[in-house]
């Protein structure tokens, strides 16, 4: 089955774009705003991260043409509710945490997934026959 251009290829990049941005984001985070909060916004993106890594397997074993994979639908549905979201209550008790700036960075996992699908959908690179990745030729 192919993939199409806003299918499992594009999480993957969304998946290292929100990876970069939250590393670049890091550094700058613990000078001007403090070691805490740098770390709570990185928390929580790596949070969102590791929920649209198990929400796409869930997803991916519970709607395929060939039929349900129990077995990965299973496993995954047993990680990403109890364990991802204990691990998410865990951080909301963290006491040095904000839960905003928790918030703020699993936010940034959605707005530059958005972002992206909007960047696509503007460009169009989503039409035609052009699927080459060529800017220039898909611009025009």
């Amino acid at each position: 089955m192919p993939n199409s251009s806003l299918g499992l290829d594009f999480l993957a990049r969304t998946l290292r774009t929100i990876g970069v941005v939250l590393l670049i984001f890091l550094p700058f985070g613990v000078y001007y705003f403090g070691i805490y909060t740098a770390l709570a916004v990185f928390s929580g993106g790596v949070w969102g991260i590791v929920n649209l890594i198990f929400l796409s397997a869930v997803v991916r074993s519970a709607i395929r043409p060939e039929g349900i994979e129990t077995a990965r639908l299973v496993v995954a549905l047993l990680v990403k509710f109890p364990l991802l979201y204990l691990a998410g209550y865990a951080l909301l008790k963290v006491p040095q945490f904000s839960p905003l700036n928790l918030l703020i960075g699993f936010s940034i996992c959605l707005a530059v997934l958005a972002l992206k699908a909007l960047g696509r959908a503007l460009l169009g690179l989503d039409k035609g026959p052009n699927k080459s990745g060529n800017l220039g030729e898909a611009a025009r």
